[in-house]
């Protein structure tokens, strides 16, 4: 299984991001050591990684401590090494408890979610993305892991240091 990753970190009010490799990644704190590594003096570092453009996997390390994890899908955990080691330990996500209302912003929002999302869907909410949008996000029809990745960088304002990174 192929896989993109992008970590992206802000210090103050500047965005900068980076691919990174997990292919040492064993477990969630190797991934949050390659974070670390790729932004040491970021106030917030986000990791987005795209495998085989069916699932993403965000996680969040505020001020280099207290990693939260999102997957788009439980099942991307038993489809590789790496899925594993990213989302092997988390519990699906419970999408009743998440509010679905002020949704204008996605056309589609779907009733039922084909994946099983696991992790906190709520780990941007502070930053613009509630965790009702990622969600949609995920499961808009003919939306891909890197279509859902560039909406969440306009939405919170890393669009430029995404495109630097990434050369598009």
């Amino acid at each position: 299984m192929s896989y993109f990753a992008v970590a992206v970190g802000r210090e103050g009010d500047e965005w900068e991001a980076a691919e990174v490799d997990l292919d040492a990644v064993a477990d969630v704190e190797d991934a949050a050591e390659v974070m670390r590594e790729a932004f040491p003096d970021a106030d917030l570092t986000l990791l987005f990684v795209d495998a085989d453009d069916e699932y993403l996997t965000v996680m969040r390390l505020d001020n280099g401590d207290d990693l939260r994890t999102f997957g788009s899908d439980a099942e991307y955990a038993s489809q590789s090494r790496l899925g594993e080691a990213l989302l092997g330990d988390l519990e699906p996500e419970d999408t009743e408890e998440i509010d679905t209302e002020d949704e204008e912003s996605i056309s589609a929002r779907p009733t039922e979610l084909d994946a099983e999302p696991v992790g906190e869907a709520d780990v941007l909410g502070d930053l613009g993305v509630p965790g009702s949008t990622l969600l949609a996000l995920c499961a808009k029809e003919g939306m891909m892991p890197s279509d859902v990745v560039s909406e969440v960088a306009k939405a919170i304002g890393f669009t430029e240091a995404l495109e630097d990174a990434t050369g598009s």
